[in-house]
């Protein structure tokens, strides 16, 4: 049906742009795209069914018959909505968001649910400001939840110190769905207003609230979730994210590089009562598990792996996070939807060879489209290129004579446990000293503790990678060492290093805030690589993953034990020890 310039002069845009999906759907014009024969899955009816599918205007018009003005046999493959990731920060990739999109897309992801918080420890507002430039028209949706700790805690020392005053106008942002994580699970157990206003904020523009409550139980679970915190990604077992469950908070199952909680929770995919309060996370995922495993994809080929139904693998990975976030357009293929589609070859390997967004293939077989830059405003490139402010250090600056808390890790977890008190580097019985150094305001803070089931035999480790409030964090056999590593981070803007009597033996510059770099995440990760590689050989255990583990030793809102620019921190009483 055509429409005269009498139409379009009385009516807007978007009511053609209606008008001619109608059309569509009625079978009165040809669609944009039809994926002929579609074997698709229905996250509804929890089945397969073969239509076709019809797209115009980059939705979904249509299921059952069609022509098309591009038409795509589809035999012999399966559709599934486009995948999403309920948490991640996407600094974690240690590359810029145009880069992350390259690296996800091959792999059937076409929206992420980002907090920003790392790089807004590091810069503030700018920071998110920084990260909805870079993230703007991308073929990847990145949505955003606001920072909510910002430090993450009162004993952190960040590049800035946020209240609701300073976030509350990102609320009205169309790409922002809530308040992210709110890791000062302390803070509202004692009804600090400060921290609640935060949620206040958010539940004033109708947004969601993530949490972020490991181990918590009772009477306090019942006042976190009481505040409206709607979630959790912490859950390491059954029994807690049971109770969480129990008391309504959506479960999200947690599958990155530090923290690997899938197989543990399990039974909840498993059970047809539970399953519909979950969705996959990644949280925090290095370059090497993203070019080797995958990204959502390789959640749903465990999952069928360890036992679950492949239909629900897919609802899980697509409807839940889209319900719990209100994108009521995505995570399904039905009318109305966002045309976005990630083709696979089976519901058991989950090897996706072509992906659509908004019915434009953006990959096919092992080709990315092209992505253009996003245009980042030149302040906002300056402020994100110079974050290092410090004195140069030196190794008398390390010395520690008095004991000190050891924090003991602890294998696959980001969790720690107290392993008592240490005054000195001891090889023998694996502990070493540990260096927590203040880089953003010149403040001079060097904080001293030990670590334990590193296995650091020589040299020193360091990186700027330090969750949360991204300080530099060094690890070493001597102090020599320490204070070469720290002021190598600092001369590179950001980044890893591994050191030897005072050489460089592998480095990886992270120039964007001192979190993420410039260049491709192939040469990142084979940066990152070596580096691994030259921490293995100075003897770091190879069941840990030298940097993303060592950067949440600097966390005080995980338990037990954590050290910041101050000192070791005890977590759960927040308190230096």
């Amino acid at each position: 049906m055509a429409y005269t310039e009498t139409w379009s002069g009385k009516i807007n845009r978007k009511l053609i742009k209606k008008l001619h999906i109608i059309d569509v759907a009625a079978g009165r014009c040809k669609a944009d795209l039809v994926l002929k024969n579609a074997t698709y899955v229905n996250v509804f009816s929890g089945e397969l069914e073969t239509r076709d599918i019809a797209v115009t205007e980059g939705l979904i018009v249509g299921l059952g018959s069609y022509e098309g003005l591009e038409e795509v046999d589809m035999t012999g493959r399966i559709v599934c909505p486009g995948f999403l990731d309920a948490h991640i920060h996407l600094e974690s990739s240690l590359v810029s968001p145009v880069e992350f999109a390259r690296a996800v897309i091959p792999h059937g992801t076409t929206t992420v649910i980002t907090d920003p918080h790392e790089i807004t420890n590091v810069m503030g507002t700018d920071g998110i400001d920084y990260m909805l430039a870079a993230t703007e028209d991308l073929p990847v949706d990145v949505r955003f939840m606001i920072p909510s700790c910002v430090p993450a805690s009162p004993l952190d020392e960040s590049g800035a110190d946020l209240d609701y005053r300073d976030v509350d106008s990102f609320f009205t942002h169309p790409r922002v769905q809530g308040l992210a994580e709110m890791m000062n699970f302390p803070g509202i157990i004692a009804a600090d207003g400060r921290t609640v206003s935060k949620i206040v904020a958010s539940q004033a523009h109708h947004k969601k609230i993530d949490g972020h409550a490991p181990g918590l139980r009772g009477n306090d679970l019942n006042a976190y979730i009481s505040a409206g915190v709607y979630s959790d990604h912490e859950c390491a077992d059954m029994e807690d994210a049971l109770e969480k469950l129990r008391l309504g908070q959506f479960i999200m199952i947690r599958e990155g590089t530090a923290a690997r909680n899938l197989e543990a929770l399990m039974d909840l995919i498993k059970s047809p009562k539970l399953f519909d309060r979950c969705m996959f996370c990644t949280d925090d995922k290095h370059p090497n598990d993203l070019l080797e495993k995958g990204h959502i994809d390789y959640i749903c080929r465990e999952a069928v792996r360890l036992g679950a139904d492949p239909i629900q693998v897919v609802q899980v990975a697509c409807l839940h996070a889209a319900r719990y976030f209100l994108l009521n357009n995505r995570g399904a293929i039905a009318p109305g939807y966002l045309a976005d589609f990630a083709i696979v070859e089976d519901l058991k390997d989950f090897h996706v060879v072509t992906v659509y967004k908004k019915g434009q293939r953006v990959y096919h077989e092992g080709q990315v489209a092209d992505i253009p830059a996003p245009q980042i405003p030149v302040h906002l490139e300056e402020a994100a290129h110079n974050t290092f402010h410090l004195p140069r250090l030196t190794a008398q600056m390390f010395q520690n004579t008095r004991q000190r808390g050891v924090i003991g890790m602890i294998p696959g977890q980001i969790i720690t446990e107290d392993k008592g008190y240490a005054n000195a580097v001891d090889i023998s019985q694996d502990i070493l000293k540990m260096a927590v150094i203040e880089r953003h305001k010149n403040t001079g803070h060097i904080g001293i503790g030990y670590l334990s089931g590193y296995g650091l035999k020589e040299g020193a480790v360091a990186t700027s990678v330090s969750h949360d409030s991204h300080n530099i964090i060094c690890v070493g056999t001597n102090d020599e060492d320490m204070a070469f590593a720290a002021n190598r981070i600092a001369e590179n803007h950001g980044g890893i290093v591994v050191v030897k009597d005072g050489q460089v033996l592998a480095e990886l510059p992270l120039e964007i805030a001192g979190l993420m770099s410039d260049k491709p995440l192939p040469e990142v990760n084979d940066l990152l690589e070596n580096a691994k590689a030259a921490a293995y050989t100075l003897g770091v255990g190879k069941e840990i993953d030298p940097f993303m583990t060592l950067s949440f030793m600097s966390l005080p809102v995980i338990p037990t034990l954590r050290l910041t620019t101050r000192g070791v921190v005890d977590v759960m009483t927040q308190q230096y020890i």
